[in-house]
């Protein structure tokens, strides 16, 4: 019977352990979308000093450093992850995400397709790999019209392009 009862608290505790961990992604979450970046990384830094691999956190930790400008430690941490998680799609969709902004488009593709590679039916992921396709023909057309300026043919699909994108934004 005692065995029992120990076995009931303990489960209980390690209940109420993961409740406050829950909490804790929801507290640091909801200070990156009022933009508090100060205590969403004091927050994110206390729990990574007890949990330094913890995924989820760090993967918040890179939004917290994008959200203050500081890009190239942003795309540290999530190369980092893809490393030590590749089997997780957020940390892949992310970094694309940022390699796009500095339009690194070739290394968001790759970043991209491991996101689907680790999740065949990550929308989002599918959606940035169109969207990097759709960037990485643009830029092929630039180019070719760099190499022949007055051929009609490209220009027609660069603005083709240009107006699906425009029809295409909320």
């Amino acid at each position: 019977m005692r065995l029992l009862n120990l076995l009931i608290l303990f489960c209980g505790l390690w209940s109420l352990s993961a409740l406050a961990r829950a909490d804790i992604y929801t507290d640091v979450n909801r200070l990156i979308q009022s933009e508090s970046w100060d205590k969403a990384l004091e927050q994110a830094q206390s729990r990574l000093k007890t949990a330094p691999t913890d995924p989820q956190m760090r993967l918040l930790l890179s939004r917290i450093q994008d959200g203050q400008g500081q890009t190239d430690e942003a795309l540290d941490t999530l190369q980092a992850l893809t490393q030590n998680f590749p089997e997780l799609p957020e940390p892949h969709n992310n970094l694309a995400a940022l390699l796009v902004r500095q339009n690194r488009y070739t290394e968001a593709l790759t970043a991209l397709q491991a996101a689907i590679l680790a999740r065949p039916d990550y929308a989002i992921a599918l959606e940035n790999l169109g969207d990097v396709h759709v960037a990485l023909a643009r830029e092929a057309y630039a180019n070719a019209l760099k190499a022949t300026p007055a051929q009609t043919r490209i220009q027609n699909k660069q603005l083709t392009l240009d107006q699906l994108i425009k029809n295409a934004a909320p």
